[in-house]
């Protein structure tokens, strides 16, 4: 099993060896992960669904020597069953856990900024967040979680989770066939690094918007007049634990009211 594990994350670098080798069972367990589960965070999702559309094309992923058009068809049928799986785990993750997963630690499986800023991501975008959230790494992972934990209604949860669905795996998948049947390998490898970079980018962009905000917030800070003297030397701890108990509070309180609003 240790050697498994071994070869499988040596070949997420190389998703057309990764496929060849894994076949069907890689892309459903690396679909549900992706969106599924919490550690799943890191899996390349959009790439891999691109370059799998790209080797059905090429007639080197078809393990029930189906015509290469319904071997496309067949495959997302799957995947898009995997991927719709595995939003509904994460929402009931969510839905058990409650507001108290704002509370865990982060650690190298656990990404707690992912998770506070899908957060504040559907907090603007409401139910929406569930479709839009496919196509952005991360955030599609922590996306079903959050609605989770805001206890949206299942049944809305489940329509954007079917639309989303649907729309990522397809999309992707059809891409790659596509592009297959009129570029070489040379520029199919550029275009899927391409998609990579979009697909990432709003990461970048939100951790840059995030880290301005906090020096902002911190020069404000600095500036705002001191506490009174008879202020007690542990009281700012105190209060800062307040504040912070608060915020999580708030947030979970507008994922509900979203839930039951939008």
């Amino acid at each position: 099993m240790i050697d498994l594990l071994r070869e499988f994350f040596s070949r997420l670098r190389e998703l057309e060896a990764l496929l060849t080798w894994g076949g069907y069972p890689v892309l459903m367990l690396i679909i549900f992960a992706e969106t599924g589960l919490l550690i799943g965070f890191f899996l390349p999702g959009d790439s891999l669904l691109v370059t799998a559309g790209v080797l059905v094309n090429a007639g080197l992923l078809n393990p029930f020597e189906l015509s290469t058009f319904g071997n496309l068809l067949l495959m997302n049928a799957i995947l898009i069953t995997m991927a719709i799986i595995g939003d509904a785990v994460g929402y009931g993750i969510g839905f058990k856990a409650g507001p108290k997963i704002f509370t865990r630690e982060q650690s190298l499986l656990f990404r707690k900024d992912h998770l506070v800023a899908t957060q504040k991501f559907y907090e603007k975008h409401g139910g929406k967040t569930i479709v839009i959230a496919r196509f952005m790494p991360a955030v599609r992972t922590f996306a079903p979680v959050v609605a989770g934990v805001g206890q949206m209604g299942y049944r809305r949860f489940a329509t954007f989770n079917v639309m989303g669905g649907i729309g990522w795996v397809s999309s992707m998948t059809f891409l790659g066939y596509f592009l297959g049947k009129v570029l070489g390998a040379k520029q199919i490898e550029k275009v899927v690094y391409l998609i990579i970079v979009i697909s990432v980018a709003p990461l970048f962009i939100g951790a840059i918007k995030h880290r301005n905000a906090a020096k902002k917030a911190a020069a404000e800070e600095a500036k705002s007049p001191a506490r009174t003297e008879g202020t007690p030397t542990g009281g700012n701890g105190t209060n800062k634990e307040a504040v912070q108990a608060k915020s999580t509070s708030n947030g979970s309180s507008k994922l509900g009211h979203e839930s039951v609003g939008d």
